[in-house]
């Protein structure tokens, strides 16, 4: 299908995007990469009258080191962000979920805050974000503030990001020498996950001394296992020890029952998936 007719405009500037999101109001469409917007307008399922396109906007763009914390910029491509040495050794299992996003066309042109503003619970970077402890600079008419990443996924395709604002980076406290792993299960190969795990842990002296573990398509939003990381804690980084402490990972989720399995069917898989991560992650 043909979308129906709206106004393009591509501001080079965030306070040029922010000034046309200001005068469209509910009227506009923000277009990172495209990858989900496109779809939906050949589809109609949304008619907008604006579409803001922020392709143009270099400071979006790029990764970069600042203390303690790498910064990635809203509009950094997957594929930018693969090549990257400082995502990869600094956040390793985000570099992981990465490789498992769709196909390499998708990647070229997807973008990490168009994905993680589009907010859907099957994509793959929202459970390695929340894992890795992100912060998310959200830009507006009153200025920056930042968010962290448990209170950035509101729900179903809702995020904190306001109207009239902008996500405009993102910030990952580096987590150097831990080991990390995201374990997707799909029937079809480049398919939305049914059920997928982001584990990063750090180990010592052959025992788990730090876990975050991300569930992807278990709720809503992206979660986090909090009791399988509690557990982790000390335990010896062993297919026994860790299978015990992953039994619990189902706990507290409510994943969609759909054409691809029942919600029973994904509280089945979360603990071995996650069992899996977890050892990968560990070097096991």
């Amino acid at each position: 299908m043909i979308p129906a007719a709206f106004d393009y405009v591509a501001p080079t500037s965030v306070a040029d995007a922010l000034a046309a999101l200001a005068e469209a109001g509910d009227d506009a469409k923000v277009l990172a990469g495209g990858q989900s917007l496109l779809p939906i307008l050949r589809m109609r399922l949304n008619a907008p009258e604006k579409v803001i396109d922020l392709g143009r906007i270099e400071e979006l763009r790029g990764i970069r080191e600042d203390g303690d914390h790498l910064v990635i910029g809203a509009m950094t491509t997957y594929t930018e962000a693969l090549a990257s040495d400082l995502v990869r050794d600094h956040a390793t299992v985000l570099h992981e979920a990465i490789k498992e996003v769709a196909d390499p066309q998708i990647r070229r042109r997807g973008t990490l805050g168009g994905a993680l503003v589009h907010a859907d619970p099957a994509g793959d970077v929202g459970a390695p974000a929340l894992a890795l402890d992100t912060e998310f600079v959200v830009t507006g008419p009153g200025g920056e503030r930042t968010v962290a990443a448990a209170d950035f996924f509101a729900d179903l395709f809702e995020t904190a990001v306001g109207d009239g604002e902008l996500l405009t980076s993102i910030r990952i406290p580096k987590h150097t020498g831990w080991g990390g792993h995201y374990e997707k299960f799909v029937r079809v190969s480049h398919q939305w996950s049914i059920v997928a795990v982001a584990a990063t842990v750090r180990v010592e002296g052959g025992s788990i001394a730090e876990a975050r573990i991300g569930l992807t398509n278990m709720g809503s939003t992206p979660l986090r296992a909090s009791a399988v990381e509690a557990a982790l804690v000390g335990a010896a980084a062993t297919d026994e020890a860790v299978r015990t402490a992953c039994a619990a990972a189902a706990e507290g989720t409510n994943p969609p029952s759909d054409l691809n399995g029942s919600s029973d069917y994904r509280r089945a898989l979360a603990p071995v998936l996650t069992r899996r991560a977890v050892l990968a992650a560990a070097g096991g």
